[in-house]
């Protein structure tokens, strides 16, 4: 079965994670500081990510879809146990980290993979039926609980993605295109709604997306720096280690939510065009095993992963270049952080896992 393994996607994968470690070292100011510190535990989890996919691996996805019933409890236990004062920690303004000594676990992102794992099975038992509003509200249903503890945290950003793992994997179960017509005008009409029920502080994000130029309003600073640390890089970039935005810390976190503009200032266009390829050909890699998986719930799974990386890729890019509200969403396997790292290794193992198993195996 390893012989079926998508090999490129693991090359694109290694080549991404090694451009990530090269960002992030001008991004900690190593060259400053002799600090590695950061750089070591990125590639400590990224290596513990690896051990974590030789283990996915081990077992075949449908006996892990089987308990879909036990997973979605546990992602909603997850999320739940961290909204109790004296166990959940205060991180970035939400309340959604378990804290173990010096380490922070944040639940969200391990309930990236077992809810994956639970609502593609809850999909799939619903194919064919969603001809109508109804079925489709029943399957929104499960999905509510999830969505809500994140908003009750609050972490709209990740709710998001959530929301788009949900989303990629209805479109492919194959939705009536009139009724997802009538949820896109819903939505719409909604947004007003959805805007006035919004902590203050996502408003003025909002606001600020709106009106770039007024630094007044909170976050506008953060993307006025990242625009003009992309715009100083030109085509061919400052340098390594010599953009003065990144280097003279004039760009807000810059070794995590801001990473890709220490990319656009010291590597330029030719870096960051660079950088969207390698993303491009890694969804890429994933569509194509989704499209060979060789039953409904693995290529479910595998849309679920590819709308996670495709939303995160998409939000943290176009945020730092003003196309896109900024919310707290890293870039995979560039933005510095152990928990999206493990997160993302672990659901990349899901795809592997569909992928090496995508056919029979004759003796």
């Amino acid at each position: 079965m390893l012989k079926q393994l998508d090999w490129k996607l693991i090359v694109t994968l290694l080549i991404i994670f090694t451009f990530g470690i090269v960002i992030l070292s001008s991004a900690t100011h190593v060259n400053q500081t002799g600090d590695y510190s950061r750089m070591i535990k990125q590639t400590i989890a990224f290596v513990l990510g690896l051990v974590m996919i030789l283990f996915i691996l081990m077992f075949d996805y449908n006996a892990m879809g089987k308990y879909y019933k036990e997973l979605y409890v546990a992602s909603v236990f997850l999320l739940a146990i961290v909204l109790i004062p004296v166990i959940g920690k205060v991180r970035g303004g939400a309340r959604s980290t378990l804290a173990f000594g010096p380490l922070d676990l944040q639940t969200a992102e391990i309930v990236k993979f077992t809810f994956i794992l639970s609502y593609a099975k809850i999909v799939e038992l619903k194919k064919g039926k969603m001809k109508n509003a109804k079925d489709i509200i029943s399957l929104l249903m499960y999905a509510a609980p999830i969505i809500g503890l994140l908003i009750a945290q609050p972490d709209l950003g990740t709710a998001i993605v959530y929301c788009c793992i949900i989303a990629g994997m209805i479109f492919t179960a194959g939705i009536d295109y009139k009724i997802l017509r009538k949820t896109i005008i819903v939505c719409i009409i909604a947004l007003p709604i959805i805007y006035l029920s919004i902590d203050e502080y996502q408003q003025s994000r909002i606001l600020g997306f709106l009106n770039p130029e007024d630094t007044s309003i909170q976050g506008n600073y953060q993307v006025m720096q990242s625009n003009i640390a992309i715009g100083s890089g030109g085509f061919l970039g400052k340098g390594l280690f010599k953009g003065t935005q990144n280097q003279e810390d004039f760009l807000p976190i810059q070794d995590s939510d801001f990473i890709f503009a220490v990319v656009g200032e010291e590597l330029g266009v030719v870096g960051m065009v660079a950088l969207i390829g390698l993303f491009a050909y890694f969804l890429f890699r994933m569509l194509k095993i989704a499209m060979e998986s060789k039953d409904e719930y693995g290529a479910l799974v595998v849309i679920g992963v590819t709308s996670m990386f495709a939303y995160q890729i998409i939000q943290n890019i176009g945020m730092t270049v003003s196309l896109i509200p900024v919310t707290g969403v890293t870039l995979p396997f560039i933005s510095y952080g152990g928990s999206s790292v493990l997160t993302s290794m672990a659901t990349l193992g899901l795809v592997l896992n569909i992928c090496m198993r995508r056919k029979k195996i004759n003796f």
